[in-house]
């Protein structure tokens, strides 16, 4: 099954960020974007790909761990960005970065014990993908608009572990289906 590690914002928050979304999708050439799903919206924070189902057990046991070791931390979607010049368009965040990268490195660290081969390690770069785009295109009309964007502030007070099932249909604009499959509590939420 194909897996990461996610922050996952709450629901009042991910009406925040639709309102937003609304607006920049009445943007000129809008409609040239694939836009993300509410349910794909997430900070990733380590992407683990194929995992077979013999590893998961070990990961799950090692994911505890790290989010125990986590102290909560307050965190609002805010800014925005993006990568591949306008391949993709993400909102950012603020408030405690520090720990969110350490939950990063955490889930990170969990899979490479966990068995994963995980790549180079790069910084931590905490976004939400809100579009993409096959094409180059210009998008600093809506990173403008998303740079003035912020949402309340919440307490990440858990860590989850999302399965990403790809598109099968072959329909044009079909969205990942996105399920957690387990979430733990971050250390002392509870």
């Amino acid at each position: 099954m194909r897996l990461f590690a996610a922050v996952l914002p709450p629901p009042d928050v991910a009406d925040e960020l639709a309102a937003e979304v609304a607006e920049l999708k009445r943007l000129p050439g809008a409609d040239g974007l694939r836009w993300t799903g509410r349910p794909g919206w997430h900070y990733t924070l380590a992407f683990y790909g194929e995992v077979g189902d013999e590893l998961v057990p070990g990961l799950s046991d090692r994911l505890a761990r790290a989010a125990h070791r986590t102290a909560p931390f307050p965190l609002a979607v805010s800014g925005g960005g993006q990568f591949g010049h306008g391949r993709a368009l993400w909102a950012g965040a603020e408030g405690d970065l520090e720990t969110l990268r350490l939950l990063a490195d955490r889930s990170e660290a969990a899979g490479r014990k966990a068995g994963m081969a995980m790549g180079e390690h790069r910084r931590y770069k905490a976004h939400l993908t809100v579009a993409r785009s096959r094409d180059h295109l210009d998008v600093r009309p809506y990173v403008t608009l998303l740079h003035a964007f912020t949402s309340r502030t919440w307490t990440v007070a858990e860590l989850a572990l999302v399965r990403s099932n790809l598109p099968t249909s072959g329909t044009l604009g079909e969205q990942p289906r996105y399920e957690t499959v387990a979430r733990w509590p971050l250390g002392g939420a509870g």
